[in-house]
């Protein structure tokens, strides 16, 4: 007996109509949120560095931008300081990746967590929290590297280290072992095995994090901005500065033209390393690995180094001074959280503007989850025709752009052209969320590609072939596949369509 041929409706039949026509609407529904609030501000934005003052197009102003001796030591920095910190996130990220993902031990699951949060904090957090443990009033004052570039890149390193440990992670705890295991039965010793089996398989995942780590420090924003001032100045703040601080549109335009470039090369390799991806995993579920004692040497000490020396020490920094006023020990900064402290200049409290940011994230999270899934399950198509595959590439890499643009160049480009009905909302405060959903959208992508895209096409054809609906499909097969757990019960549904 053959493949179990997927049940296939007529061409009038009104639920392949109902089917196509919603996947249309999905898709122009996507395809319009990233046209009115992403492409056209940054693209308005970017138009102003290609005309004159009296609206008349020139390359005039991208001339003298490029030809100006600090707008390349801005453009070595940001490639160096993104380069470097790249570099060390994957030194000391693979070690970590190991221990974390592929030996089984206990106590992993709370460091796996507390390796992820430096992730989610705020930028400017991060910086706040390095300055305070590099002040010569700090804890490592001593080390002189206040407002250095190294501490910058320190601080880079502490918000990216978690990408690359869940990223090259994840693919190595799914690594077919028995490549590995018929190697060393061949006599192959442990770096041998590691550098013609283990490495190979993982370079695409180190690649893809690499890229995602690049792009991540060429814009950081907040962390330099605290550390570095204007002394140091990259892409990403300089275009804030000539922006806000001088007015110049036409120059923030033609450096973000350049950080475009930047993002969309970073995508690209990100792109090519994920669709390699695949090929390098093997059809075996592994387990973890016991811990192996002095095996696992190295990555316990790497681990434990950058755990203790690089992710606690700014936090527990942060949460001492918290506990400080005036070099004594006081509740007091904690009291200020609901009151507004005379001369401060605050307008509401600390607590209100809590509230703000958490009834902010609510509505940016919905915005984005909605619009991520709907962008995931396009992409997530296995279209026959080469037009098609094209298509989804292209628009992979067009989703996946407002992960590296410029916030200011996004925000600034709201200003300009959502500015007259039937969308003006520069005083709308619908607009914050927006903006911060076209940011997250991409994140949210990211998470659901992966799944969505390992279902097997078997598991929906055997589906369609016992009677479901292109819709039961979907909501079975494939959104259950992008669950915690993608992948199991995947038969068990299958079965119990046939029912």
């Amino acid at each position: 007996m053959g493949r179990p041929r997927p049940a296939r409706y007529g061409a009038r039949d009104p639920g392949v109509w109902l089917w196509r026509a919603c996947w249309i609407l999905a898709g122009l529904v996507a395809v319009g949120a990233l046209g009115i609030f992403f492409a056209a501000p940054a693209l308005n934005l970017i138009f102003k560095g290609f005309v004159d003052e009296n609206g008349h197009p020139t390359i005039s102003v991208m001339a003298q931008t490029f030809q100006s001796a600090r707008t390349w030591r801005i453009i070595r920095f940001t490639l160096g300081q993104a380069a470097l910190g790249a570099i060390l996130c994957l030194i000391l990220g693979v070690p970590g990746a190991h221990l974390l993902y592929r030996v089984r031990w206990p106590g992993r699951t709370v460091v796996r967590g507390l390796v992820s949060v430096p992730f989610v904090l705020p930028t400017v957090v991060v910086g706040v929290a390095f300055r305070t443990l590099l002040a010569a009033n700090g804890r490592l004052g001593f080390l002189g590297l206040d407002g250095s570039w190294q501490a910058i890149t320190a601080a880079l390193v502490f918000f990216n280290y978690s990408v690359v440990v869940r990223t090259v992670g994840a693919t190595w705890s799914q690594l077919d072992p028995r490549r590995a295991q018929a190697a060393a039965a061949l006599g192959a010793g442990p770096v041998r095995v590691w550098r013609t089996v283990t490495l190979p398989a993982l370079a695409p995942a180190i690649a893809s994090a690499a890229s995602v780590v690049f792009l991540f420090c060429a814009s950081a924003f907040g962390i330099v901005l605290v550390l570095g001032g204007t002394r140091y100045s990259t892409l990403e703040t300089e275009i804030y500065t000539q922006t806000v601080e001088f007015l110049d549109l036409p120059t923030a335009s033609a450096l973000s033209v350049l950080q475009i470039a930047v993002t969309g090369f970073c995508l690209f390799l990100s792109g090519r390393a994920q669709r390699s991806l695949q090929r390098s995993l093997g059809d075996a579920a592994p387990s973890p690995l016991p811990f192996r004692g002095r095996r696992d040497g190295l990555p316990v000490a790497v681990t434990a180094a950058v755990v203790l020396g690089l992710l606690l020490a700014p936090i527990l920094t942060l949460v001492e001074r918290s506990f400080q006023r005036d070099g004594a020990w006081s509740l007091v900064n904690y009291r200020d959280l609901v009151t507004i402290p005379d001369g401060s200049g605050m307008v509401v409290t600390v607590w209100q503007t809590l509230i703000n940011s958490l009834t902010t994230a609510v509505w940016a999270t919905l915005l984005a989850v909605g619009l991520g899934v709907v962008v995931a399950l396009l992409l997530s198509r296995r279209p026959t025709s080469r037009l098609g595959r094209t298509s989804l590439s292209i628009g992979d890499a067009a989703f996946m752009l407002p992960l590296g643009v410029s916030a200011v160049t996004v925000g600034f480009g709201f200003l300009i052209t959502l500015d007259r009905p039937p969308l003006d909302l520069r005083t709308s405060p619908v607009l914050v969320p927006i903006a911060q959903a076209m940011v997250a959208i991409p994140l949210v992508t990211r998470v659901l590609l992966p799944p969505l895209r390992g279902v097997d096409p078997r598991q929906q054809e055997a589906a369609s072939a016992l009677g479901a609906t292109p819709w039961r499909v979907l909501g079975t097969i494939d959104c259950a596949g992008a669950g915690p757990i993608p992948g199991v019960g995947d038969r068990v549904r299958v079965l119990h369509l046939a029912r």
